[in-house]
């Protein structure tokens, strides 16, 4: 071994033996008494999260603030996630706890990027949630069933319950939209603002909604202006979540939620409203799942020969046969097809 140059021949100096370099060992702590809570907020990189035992807070409330442990990687935790924490979980302002562990996720809600450098892409949005509650308005703005049936894949994709709500009754009748989904085994709630005699808006109906809710982890989804927030505010008021109109020319909402947030249900549960969006991607649900977002379709699809991609033009097709000459089975083969399209393409390698 050769002798490591001091810079001097001078016998007297004395040369500390340097330390040999150890590889980073990939083990990581486990943390397996850490407390575990649910994600309620988050926000520029700041987790809100309530601790299943509230007690170990100095307020007892249960709510703590977190940053995410580095390992975690980017992205990586979404609202209603169940996680660890370790660290100052005292609650006290101006704390932070560090976010160490993601528990395994029971459901995922996920949609797809649609525009931009993005398009295609997955987007994880709510994790651990059982009831997916589509808001639509029957008018103001009007009903967009390709959007409602966007929503079912992903609820079905999810493992989720969908629940539809149909808001503003008193501007038009629900009984089209009953019609179109009712068949298929989903549950609609139409309901109605009044106003009462102190001069307080009413939301007539949302004794039903609330039984539906109670007990379940509930995610508001819609496009805007449909009434989430208002409807948020009627469950549970303390949410205090801004509500805006609808623009007269375009017929579009003003996104009025502009972050997402779990709030506990006083009936049990947690109830998580989500900013309003234009569009829902589906293109992350295969082919073979989009189906399940149309139970009416998918026992006629087979009869369908094998092989058979259910596309517009397809020869044989069972679900051509079976709409015939009806309007409603029409419209639904219809949107069937569009959410079809981008799970086909994602499949396809040429089109990539």
């Amino acid at each position: 071994m050769s002798r490591r140059d001091i810079g001097t021949d001078d016998p007297r100096v004395k040369v500390r033996p340097g330390k040999g370099s150890r590889p980073r060992t990939k083990v990581r702590p486990s943390y397996p008494d850490a407390p575990t809570g649910k994600v309620t907020r988050i926000d520029r990189g700041h987790y809100r999260i309530h601790l299943a035992d509230p007690s170990l807070t100095d307020d007892g409330q249960g709510n703590i603030t977190a940053m995410k442990a580095r390992e975690l990687g980017r992205g990586k935790v979404v609202v209603g996630d169940h996680v660890a924490v370790v660290g100052d979980v005292s609650g006290r302002k101006d704390t932070l706890a560090r976010l160490v562990r993601i528990e395994e996720r029971s459901t995922l809600l996920r949609r797809s990027n649609e525009d931009g450098d993005m398009a295609g892409t997955e987007k994880p949005v709510v994790a651990n949630a059982t009831l997916l509650v589509i808001v639509t308005a029957l008018a103001d703005p009007p009903p967009r069933p390709g959007m409602i049936d966007r929503y079912l894949v992903a609820a079905y994709d999810a493992g989720m319950t969908p629940l539809i709500v149909l808001t503003k009754a008193d501007l038009a009748p629900s009984d089209e939209l009953l019609s179109l989904y009712e068949p298929l085994g989903v549950t609609c709630l139409p309901t109605t603002v009044t106003i009462s005699k102190d001069g307080q808006p009413r939301i007539e109906g949302i004794d039903a909604v609330r039984r539906h809710l109670a007990g379940q982890v509930s995610v508001l989804v819609g496009h805007s202006g449909v009434g989430k927030s208002t409807l948020m505010n009627a469950l549970i008021p303390e949410a205090d979540r801004l509500t805006g109109h609808v623009n007269a020319i375009t017929g579009k909402g003003r996104h009025t939620s502009t972050s997402m947030q779990a709030v506990a249900f006083d009936e049990g549960g947690w109830l998580i409203d989500t900013p309003g969006v234009r569009s829902f991607g589906v293109a992350h649900v295969g082919s073979a799942d989009v189906l399940r977002g149309f139970p009416d379709l998918e026992e006629v699809a087979e009869q369908c020969p094998r092989g058979c991609t259910h596309e517009d033009g397809v020869i044989d097709c069972a679900l051509d046969e079976w709409a015939q000459g009806d309007e409603i089975r029409t419209a639904r083969v219809q949107s069937f097809r569009r959410l079809l399209a981008p799970a086909l393409d994602a499949e396809d390698p040429t089109k990539k």
